[in-house]
């Protein structure tokens, strides 16, 4: 019993979380190093570009470019969580963080990962209000009850990323402080717990985190069987083709966010593997944030062609901006 109080007691001085290392060579390390430098600078990029169309032209002011503006918003939350720790460890050959810093971690990866699936079911509801019931568009989607909606989800995001941080964070930790993954995730912390009735309290809340996202999902695939079934009595090609643009962006946005999430927590243990769940870590954490903004840009035309429009503008701009220097230096 002494000993088991001592235990707990060194568990609650934890200062530091030792991170899942991808590789102990320094020239794979340094490997890593830029291509996750190349997948933010892309995922800032392109996101970057998406909160510029939506914000500087007037036409993309719709409900689904609001839900497309605060979707790339957590898309960049979640690259800038996971990413830059990932790179200085690659970088400086370290594996370490604070348990301040593993907490801080956790509660916005969690926040923003949380808020991005809330966002992509209100954006279902969206595409089944504009498909099944276009006559009402209007009146269910205003601009007060998108943002009402908005705000519900990083509401919604903030308080179960704040719960289970909170709840993870409060038992004492006795199991070491080696995190079988490369950023600090919730799951992984609880195996380092020594409390069997804290690990549970927190198993609970993640069995009602699990089945309020199963909601979700039920409600996800009700919508776009019901989507598809109007979509497919339109009697002109042209408009099918419309709806199904409208459509498939979210959907694959979907598919890929759940797909890579789902597997890489109900995976069995039987397959387990470091480097298969490093893997599809950055599967499921990295690489949804990075593509969806590609995926968004290449279906919606009216996306595509204002930041085309966008980055000509910056071109011009740049490039008078480059003439008055030079015409400056020569006078």
């Amino acid at each position: 019993s002494c000993a088991k109080e001592k235990q707990i007691s060194n568990s609650s001085s934890m200062s530091e979380f030792l991170l899942l290392a991808f590789t102990d060579r320094r020239e794979l390390q340094l490997l890593h190093f830029w291509l996750f430098l190349a997948i933010s600078l892309v995922a800032l990029l392109a996101n970057g570009l998406i909160l510029s169309a939506v914000a500087c032209y007037h036409h993309l002011h719709t409900p689904m470019g609001f839900f497309l503006l605060n979707l790339s918003l957590t898309d960049l939350g979640c690259i800038c969580t996971t990413v830059p720790k990932a790179m200085h460890n690659s970088l400086w050959d370290t594996t370490t963080i604070s348990y301040t810093g593993c907490a801080a971690h956790a509660f916005f990866f969690l926040f923003f990962i949380s808020s991005e699936f809330s966002l992509l079911t209100i954006m279902c509801y969206d595409r089944y209000v504009a498909i099944c019931k276009p006559l009402h568009y209007g009146t269910l989607l205003g601009s007060r009850a998108c943002a009402h909606m908005a705000a519900a989800a990083w509401v919604t995001g903030f308080l179960h990323a704040l719960l289970h941080t909170a709840s993870t964070f409060s038992l004492p930790l006795c199991q070491g402080n080696a995190l079988g993954q490369f950023f600090c995730e919730i799951p992984h912390i609880l195996k380092l717990s020594c409390t069997h009735s804290g690990y549970l309290r927190e198993i609970g809340l993640m069995v009602v985190s699990a089945f309020v996202v199963l909601v979700c999902f039920v409600f996800i695939v009700f919508s776009y069987v019901q989507i598809f079934r109007a979509v497919l009595r339109i009697p002109s090609q042209q408009g099918r083709h419309k709806a199904f643009s409208m459509c498939l962006p979210h959907l694959a946005v979907v598919s890929l966010f759940l797909s890579t999430g789902t597997f890489s927590y109900l995976k069995p243990p039987s397959i387990f593997s470091p480097s298969l769940d490093l893997a599809l870590s950055v599967l499921y954490s990295v690489v949804p944030p990075t593509l969806n903004p590609l995926i968004y840009s290449l279906r919606n035309q009216e996306l595509k062609n204002a930041i085309r429009k966008l980055i000509t503008t910056c071109f011009l701009r740049s490039n008078k901006l480059h003439l008055f220097f030079f015409r400056t230096l020569i006078v």
